[in-house]
């Protein structure tokens, strides 16, 4: 322990995991989590940058697939067809799929900081595939806000505004 977690007291050392623990309630169930430092927080960050590559191939054939195949019909439409790329209306369709992949890997890492009812289940295990197998797309997105939310609350709801 650090000197100044010495000076705050044992009793401090003792619950200091549950001084960094905050919740919020949705729809009945209360879920708990743990605040992330700030070096806990950036190496999140980073870890929300990185992206599968294989993952974001499989996303942008699934997503080119129908424009490829059908050529024909979007000629008309404001699709562009480069050697690597589908444009829609001047949107990357690979670009999509990039951020469908971070768009996963933060919803992932901000479910990681949930602390489980079961203590013997590490949050670090989970995948995306298993959040999306328990929670539709619109909770996890309602979900991460409000773990957001409880880990940095805005200035108004920190003075009681």
């Amino acid at each position: 322990m650090s000197q100044f977690a010495n000076a705050l007291g044992k009793k401090f050392i003792e619950n200091q995991e549950l001084v960094r623990t905050r919740s919020f309630e949705m729809n009945g169930h209360t879920f708990q989590i743990k605040v992330p430092t700030t070096l806990e927080f950036e190496a999140i960050t980073e870890r929300i940058k990185i992206v599968n590559e294989n993952k974001v191939n499989q996303y942008y054939d699934d997503l080119s697939k129908p424009f490829i195949e059908n050529k024909k019909d979007f000629e008309k439409e404001n699709v562009e067809y480069t050697d690597n790329d589908v444009l829609i209306k001047g949107r990357s369709l690979k670009e999509t799929a990039k951020n469908k992949v971070i768009t996963e890997n933060r919803i992932t890492e901000m479910f990681k900081l949930i602390v489980p009812e079961d203590k013997t289940f590490d949050m670090n295990t989970i995948t995306y595939e298993m959040v999306e197998e328990l929670f539709p797309f619109s909770i996890q997105l309602e979900v991460v806000d409000n773990i957001t939310k409880t880990i940095s609350p805005s200035y108004e709801s920190s003075k009681g505004k």
